[in-house]
């Protein structure tokens, strides 16, 4: 049933945006890991489509926020306002109680706005005035991000990257998918058309079904060897950390899941790595991020145990 429902969905939203069929599963794989999904790429890719269909095709409630340099924090996590009537302070929560956040072209605010995300994207949860306020399950957020060299942009500290279990580009869609892309039905008319093909107690039954994948102690040996790989090679400024391991598994599981596995392989972990370790790395060279040749390269140097 769960299979069905996935190759569905993942059917469905491949005919929005088209030719993309394996960036969606990862950005399935992020959310039925529990995680939170960055993608970076040049305006006019569909990356804002992205969020839109996960959240009809999910039913989940949807907010977008338009991050630009004047943001503050308390225009996402809201603010306590003075009530006359009864002379207390009233929390009027922002847009980050929902669901799926779209956080559109988040290096476009500064640094002290980035941050506010940090506690609700890691705790699932806001603290206001002393107050800890639960963000509804499930929680997740897209973030979009302008490539650093556009005028605008502030980078992303390490500790906002980190929050993020996966960061993919969409990238140019191919000859044929561009021409069906131009020739068709216009995609925000596609989009409410849609129907839901799960709903938020489904996709919960779905994460929790991936927590029970199981995975081997031989499998485990090797993520262990592919972290270690990444803090002692000479080609990086630092490894990956326990948590980014941790990550690693969750991804590989519902990776797993969505192939319709109930174990996890090392391929599965070969799936997910370049996505996971990608913005986590830093060249020893030049502290740029690594590319897709040398995530291959360290993928190859570590055996399958």
């Amino acid at each position: 049933m769960a299979i069905s429902c996935i190759e569905h969905l993942v059917a469905t939203a491949s005919g929005i945006i088209l030719g993309k069929e394996y960036e969606w599963r990862l950005a399935l794989s992020c959310l039925i890991a529990r995680g939170h999904l960055l993608i970076e790429d040049v305006p006019g890719t569909g990356k804002t489509t992205l969020a839109h269909t996960l959240a009809c095709l999910l039913g989940l409630q949807f907010q977008r926020i338009q991050f630009t340099s004047d943001l503050l924090p308390a225009d996402i996590l809201g603010v306590s306002v003075f009530e006359r009537e009864s002379a207390t302070f009233q929390f009027k929560p922002g847009p980050v109680f929902s669901q799926l956040i779209l956080a559109d072209e988040i290096n476009r605010a500064t640094p002290k706005t980035q941050s506010a995300l940090l506690e609700a994207m890691e705790e699932r949860q806001v603290t206001s005035d002393g107050q800890t306020l639960l963000l509804p399950e499930p929680f997740f957020v897209i973030a979009t991000q302008n490539p650093s060299y556009q005028i605008g942009t502030f980078p992303l500290p390490e500790s906002q990257l980190d929050r993020f279990l996966l960061r993919i580009r969409l990238g140019y869609p191919d000859r044929a998918a561009e021409r069906e892309l131009l020739q068709g039905e216009d995609r925000h008319t596609l989009l409410e058309s849609i129907e839901p093909v799960m709903n938020p107690a489904e996709l919960l039954a779905l994460q929790a079904t991936a927590r029970s994948e199981i995975i081997s102690e031989r499998l485990v040996d090797y993520v262990q060897a592919l972290l270690a790989a990444t803090r002692q090679s000479p080609e990086f400024a630092t490894g990956l950390s326990p948590r980014a391991g941790l990550g690693l598994l969750a991804a590989a599981r519902a990776w797993a899941l969505i192939e319709g596995r109930d174990h996890v392989l090392p391929e599965d972990v070969q799936r997910v790595f370049p996505y996971l370790a990608g913005h986590r790395l830093r060249l020893a060279s030049d502290g740029r991020m690594p590319g897709p040749d040398d995530l291959s390269r360290l993928l190859k140097s570590v055996a399958v145990i």
